[in-house]
């Protein structure tokens, strides 16, 4: 593979990871102006916390299930193919919220987006890592793990300049479709990972790949890849993400932009724990480095929930603290998953562990918003009692093995 044809994967692949932060983004910063905007005088602030979870359950469960499935198509069909898929698919169906009409049509479409977020990941990691075989393993995949948080800033910029209202949601939801246009320059013109082509070529196996993910020689391999990936994700969907519509409650008649700031602040946080998160996997190890942030993460979500608060001044850096400490976990997994998984089931490998971490987060948000309810829309006590999740973090890495090699078995 050339340099030029490095250089455009490198590049569709980092742009699709920011398009799909920006509808990982979307909802937290939206959610509650479109639920009142749409529910009108049955909106109360319960309903909007309820609705916030319900909506982001939606989008993991499409994640989850768009991950596994897209991830097995990149395994069969090639990469760039499946990538191409995956971005069309949560474009277009982000773009149809904008006509949404009732809370359960937003809730349909966010979980058809999902369908296409989940399945950018593993096609985007698999591909760069393959195409790229030579280059700084932590630096690449730092540099796409922080592709998802670039996404979601460019939102909050964009939120600070234009505010999300009740009267005034719908455009975002327009602008999302836009990177519809990335998914099919992806499938005409973006060359494929060579690695995959030399294995479709040189193995026939009947087995389908995400079927070789549960035999004999790969289970213990699939459990430990799901584990590390459902504590980070459950954690980061189920506590941190509650700070958002936490803000936009208590400023939503004084200051419509400030969830946006937060949202910023967070996100910058985020892209540079992406990219460390990486760095440490390396310098520190794959176990002493998960353990680490595994106790950051769950002492700055602490932090923030009981600490501070918005409108105190303190608030905004705590927020970037926690977005750091708590999307290390992202980078370190862009660096262990693709490792864990031997090429001819990596991109299934990597998204069923992925994703399955959606599948958890989907059901522990919805138990987030019956904790949220249950202590009557409090949001930092939801958010306290749900950031435990990052405590399993400091036993799970320990069953993990310390330093994965890939053999093409």
């Amino acid at each position: 593979m050339t340099a030029q044809a490095r250089a455009a994967v490198l590049a569709a692949a980092f742009l699709g990871m920011v398009f799909d932060g920006l509808e990982l983004g979307l909802m937290p910063v939206a959610s509650l102006a479109v639920s009142r905007s749409l529910m009108g005088d049955g909106y109360t602030p319960e309903w909007g916390g309820i609705w916030f979870a319900r909506f982001t359950a939606a989008l993991m469960l499409g994640a989850a299930i768009g991950g596994i499935a897209l991830g097995d198509l990149g395994d069969r069909v090639g990469r760039s193919r499946a990538m191409g898929i995956s971005i069309l698919s949560y474009s277009l169906f982000a773009a149809m919220g904008s006509w949404a009409a009732t809370q359960e049509q937003m809730l349909l479409l966010r979980f058809l987006v999902g369908l296409g977020v989940g399945g950018m990941w593993p096609n985007g990691i698999a591909l760069v890592a393959e195409c790229w075989p030579n280059a700084s393993k932590p630096l690449v995949s730092g540099i796409m793990a922080a592709g998802l948080n670039t996404g979601i800033f460019l939102l909050s910029q964009l939120a600070l300049r234009w505010p999300i209202t009740p009267d005034a949601w719908r455009w975002v939801f327009q602008l999302a479709g836009a990177p519809a246009m990335l998914g099919v320059l992806v499938l005409l013109l973006l060359p494929e990972s060579p690695r995959w082509l030399e294995n479709r070529g040189a193995e026939k196996s009947r087995t389908a790949p995400i079927i070789g993910l549960f035999k004999p020689d790969m289970i213990w391999l699939t459990c430990v890849g799901i584990t590390l990936s459902c504590i980070p994700m459950v954690g980061a969907w189920s506590a941190s993400k509650w700070m958002i519509p936490w803000a936009d409650d208590i400023t939503k008649a004084t200051d419509p932009g400030y969830k946006a700031v937060i949202q910023g602040w967070w996100s910058v946080g985020a892209i540079l724990g992406s990219l460390a998160g990486a760095q440490l996997a390396h310098l520190l190890g794959r176990r002493l480095s998960y353990f680490l942030i595994s106790l950051a993460a769950l002492g700055s979500t602490m932090a923030m929930f009981q600490l501070t608060a918005p409108l105190e001044a303190a608030f905004p850096k705590v927020v970037f603290l926690q977005g750091l400490a708590s999307t290390l976990f992202f980078g370190w997994l862009a660096v262990y998953l693709p490792e864990l998984f031997p090429t001819r089931v990596r991109a299934a490998g990597s998204g069923l562990a992925y994703n399955s971490g959606r599948f958890a987060t989907a059901f522990g948000v919805l138990a987030s918003g019956w904790v949220f309810a249950y202590l009557g829309a409090d949001y930092p006590r939801a958010g306290t009692a749900m950031a435990w999740i990052y405590g399993l973090g400091l036993l799970a890495i320990w069953l993990a093995p310390a330093n994965p090699s890939v053999r093409e078995r």
